[in-house]
């Protein structure tokens, strides 16, 4: 059971459905881990989970071949990857070796290995967890890798009247793996695809463009949102559309993803708390929403 911020669950059900990968930052103990454990458990699909630590290698995510005795051959034994979602929890408690291993899982669906690619079922969806950059035994993420994440989001403290929920029913003491699937595997890929069917008028894909521009032209931003960040903008929109039982997408399908696809691509000027957020705000003020 999850108690606490009801839009965190429908950013990462957008997510899912919008084929994307999912960073939860947030400080230790807010539930971050139930949430996309809770997910993963609702929906009927194979799930696995790794407790990303200091001493993890790449083979310990992605598998490993190991020699046959029998038949004198090397065989290959899949890793937690091969899975449709995986809970790559505390991401950044482990070295950047060990975190680039699911570069190419994330970006192409696929894992190469021993001279081979192998395909990743589909649907397949990585929610990483990871607890503020500044905490002690943390390893920041590149670039590069926070690029593979659709959505950037924090679950943030529960009110005050879910938090006494949470004292009073324990519920961590409820155990996730006794949760019943609400959908199956072929009915998120179904959605999946209606999503890709989402129109999104010529105005609103201008309306995306003019937003990179805007942060790549803006005075307190080193790095602009790049034409990935632009996909992930529209891709998104298009599934919040279908998510509030439209076929089309709106203008507040994009503002209301701005923050969770924009603000871990750019890099601010400014190392101060926020002024990444300040800056992408900056740029909804200055550029005209379509009619």
């Amino acid at each position: 059971m999850f108690l606490g911020n009801k839009d965190a669950v429908d950013r990462m059900v957008c997510c899912l459905l919008a084929r994307g990968h999912l960073l939860v930052e947030d400080v230790p103990g807010v539930g971050k881990t139930v949430l996309a454990t809770a997910l993963a458990r609702s929906v009927g699909c194979a799930f696995s989970r790794i407790q990303l630590t200091p001493d993890l290698l790449p083979s310990d995510i992605l598998g490993v071949s190991i020699f046959d005795q029998a038949t004198g051959k090397f065989t290959f034994t899949q890793g937690p990857v091969f899975t449709n979602i995986l809970l790559a929890d505390e991401i950044n408690r482990t070295p950047p070796r060990t975190q680039a291993a699911l570069l190419e899982a994330m970006s192409e669906g696929t894992v190469s290995i021993d001279g081979r690619t192998l395909s990743l079922p589909a649907p397949f969806m990585v929610v990483a967890t990871q607890n503020p950059h500044d905490y002690e035994g943390t390893y920041p993420l590149p670039e590069n890798q926070l690029d593979r994440f659709l959505m950037r989001m924090s679950v943030g403290y529960p009110s005050a009247a879910d938090e006494v929920r949470v004292l009073d029913l324990r519920p961590a003491n409820t155990p996730l793996h006794d949760l019943t699937p609400v959908i199956t595997r072929e009915q998120i890929v179904g959605l999946q695809d209606a999503v890709d069917r989402v129109r999104v008028d010529a105005s609103l894909l201008q309306y995306v463009v003019a937003l990179a521009g805007e942060t790549r032209r803006h005075g307190e931003l080193e790095v602009g949102l790049s034409p990935r960040g632009s996909l992930a903008l529209a891709q998104s929109a298009r599934a919040t559309a279908l998510l509030r039982g439209r076929d089309y997408a709106i203008p507040e399908d994009i503002t209301s993803n701005w923050q969770a696809v924009a603000a871990h691509r750019v890099i601010p000027k400014s190392s101060s708390p926020g002024s990444a957020a300040a800056a992408l705000d900056d740029c909804l003020r200055r550029v005209a929403s379509p009619a």
